[in-house]
């Protein structure tokens, strides 16, 4: 019972401090703006992303993968993110020494795919490091934003006008 109150004793104590050093750090705040613009760089605030649907009903994402850009149809039901072998080759990737051990299949039936590390690829601000992603050998008229980049966000939402992603 005793060890019981002590830690009770303990816990508000530290409670009492940590309340104390916030209003401590907030009056410090109104008189130092140095100090509060170094809080706020600890602390961003990160506002979600959108994407506006194109006229042909699909998200159409212009994202910059490892410094280039690249045109993405947004796929919630795509594994990974996938790239055409025209967009692989603009980021530096030789389609030729590939290894395309994968089994995939896409809207126009099955191909292989290899694997690829992007690292870093961004869409309206939110951006992802390191993301996974297949060349794929044939079929793919389009590069997708898959899963391995839309998963990796906070949370994205679709509405009727617009994708909201969160990084």
């Amino acid at each position: 019972m005793l060890r019981f109150a002590a830690l009770a004793v303990t816990a508000a104590v530290s409670a009492y401090s940590a309340a104390k050093a916030v209003v401590t750090l907030d009056t410090a705040q109104a008189h130092q703006p140095a100090l509060r613009a170094a809080v706020a760089q600890v602390d961003p605030v990160v506002s979600p992303a959108s994407i506006s649907k194109a006229s042909d009903g699909h998200y159409w994402a212009q994202a910059d993968v490892d410094g280039r850009a690249v045109r993405f149809l947004v796929d919630t039901g795509a594994s990974a993110v996938a790239l055409t072998k025209e967009d692989a080759v603009r980021l530096g990737f030789d389609p030729l020494r590939l290894d395309y051990v994968y089994r995939v299949t896409t809207a126009n039936g099955p191909t292989r795919a290899a694997m690829v590390r992007l690292s870093s690829v961004a869409v309206a601000g939110a951006r992802v490091s390191d993301v996974d992603a297949l060349v794929i050998e044939d079929g793919l008229d389009a590069s997708l934003l898959g899963m391995t980049y839309l998963g990796r966000l906070s949370g994205f939402e679709a509405t009727p006008t617009t994708l909201v992603l969160r990084p």
